[in-house]
């Protein structure tokens, strides 16, 4: 005796419906994994914590695999920002003359030898969160950088950015 499902046919609604919401559930998890990486290197960039947002499932396995295709694009072009800053040059060769990355001497910190004010300044989320910026990634320190870059130009660093030749 052969099982009849609601379409009619032996037994393959639910096999196709479970296989569906497994290969939905796959999708949804790497769209997750794409939004948490992008989240956290948009976070680099920005010097805020990482916010994600929830996503609803997706209706099929191939709109949920389009969808995890474009976060997951999303999450290298957000890598590709946070690990090449506008002048990395210059940010690596004025640490070359400031100091370590993870210099913890008052009253300047970090390779770029942030004070308080300019940690609290351009980096205020990195600072409550994880001390003063000896404690903070490379990336981070020069992220901070530029920040203060945009708006001061190199005159926080202007010695050694004269010495660098971008001052």
């Amino acid at each position: 005796m052969t099982e009849v499902g609601p379409t009619g046919a032996s037994g393959t609604t639910s096999s196709t419906t479970n296989a569906e919401a497994v290969s939905i559930a796959y999708w949804d998890g790497k769209t997750r994994r794409a939004k948490v990486t992008r989240a956290r290197w948009l976070g680099v960039v920005r010097g805020i914590p990482p916010t994600i947002s929830r996503t609803p499932t997706a209706a099929s396995p191939l709109a949920a695999r389009d969808r995890a295709r474009v976060w997951h694009a999303r999450a290298v072009a957000a890598w590709r920002l946070a690990t090449n800053p506008p002048k990395l040059d210059a940010w690596y060769c004025i640490h070359h003359y400031e100091g370590s990355w993870a210099d913890p001497n008052a009253p300047y910190w970090g390779g770029l030898q942030m004070d308080l004010n300019f940690q609290a300044a351009y980096g205020p989320w990195l600072l409550r969160h994880k001390g003063t910026a000896d404690h903070w990634s490379p990336l981070q320190q020069i992220w901070a950088g530029v920040r203060a870059w945009r708006v001061r130009g190199f005159e926080p660093w202007s010695t050694t950015a004269h010495a660098c030749g971008v001052y």
